[in-house]
């Protein structure tokens, strides 16, 4: 898969060594010269360019691309360069970093961005995450389908601990995908019980969360 990163500072050069480790082809593009750290990824392409501009991202041959990432530290830029990328170059899929939560609302379709990924909203879940137990914590939005990613961690104090997972009434289009346990994943196979601490991980339509909270961990 050949992916196109705009922004090459810490996180830009961070997510192109996982996605290279991961066997695939990234070519970071950046206009500050400072920027241009071919030391720190050397196996990654480099292109000293304004993403920005429309005659950069031809250069870059987007529409040879599968993916393009906007990771600059400046929403505006970020936006720009994702609705280039969809109406210009036709790219399949584009991820938008939002810097500021208050921007999120335009991370979407209309601007060219199929995923978002919310840095501080990211930070702030995974903090909940850490150290909530029993509360339903959302941890990734799929615009596309309107569902999320969400985790709980079972109280002892839940009805469903010890039922097998087939026995759970799930409210409708939830999704039961993993469940974390002793430090390792366990596949949510129908004769798999539930145990007091078991991180769930489910994905699920906005509308089904209070349900799923409510009945894995009643509050009264």
């Amino acid at each position: 898969m050949r992916v196109v990163i705009a922004g090459a500072g810490a996180v830009g050069r961070s997510v192109a060594q996982e996605l290279i480790d991961n066997g695939h082809t990234v070519l970071l593009i950046d206009k500050s010269p400072s920027s241009i750290r071919s030391d720190i990824v050397p196996q990654a392409q480099w292109l000293l360019a304004d993403a920005c501009e429309l005659s950069s991202l031809a250069e870059a041959q987007l529409e040879s691309a599968d993916v393009v990432i906007s990771s600059t530290g400046d929403d505006k830029a970020n936006l720009v360069i994702s609705l280039l990328a969809k109406t210009e170059f036709a790219v399949p899929r584009t991820v938008g970093r939002v810097n500021h939560p208050s921007n999120e609302w335009l991370f979407s379709e209309s601007w060219g961005v199929d995923v978002s990924v919310s840095t501080p909203r990211l930070m702030a879940a995974l903090v909940e995450e850490a150290v909530a137990v029993g509360d339903l914590v959302r941890l990734f939005t799929f615009r596309q389908s309107n569902a999320n990613l969400v985790e709980l961690t079972m109280p002892e104090n839940s009805p469903f601990v010890g039922k097998r997972v087939s026995e759970v009434p799930w409210p409708e289009d939830v999704v039961l995908v993993a469940i974390l346990r002793d430090n390792s994943i366990q596949t949510p196979d129908s004769d798999r019980s539930l145990e007091a601490g078991d991180e769930l991980l489910f994905v699920t339509p906005e509308d089904a969360e209070d349900r799923l909270g409510e009945m894995l961990s009643p509050k009264n």
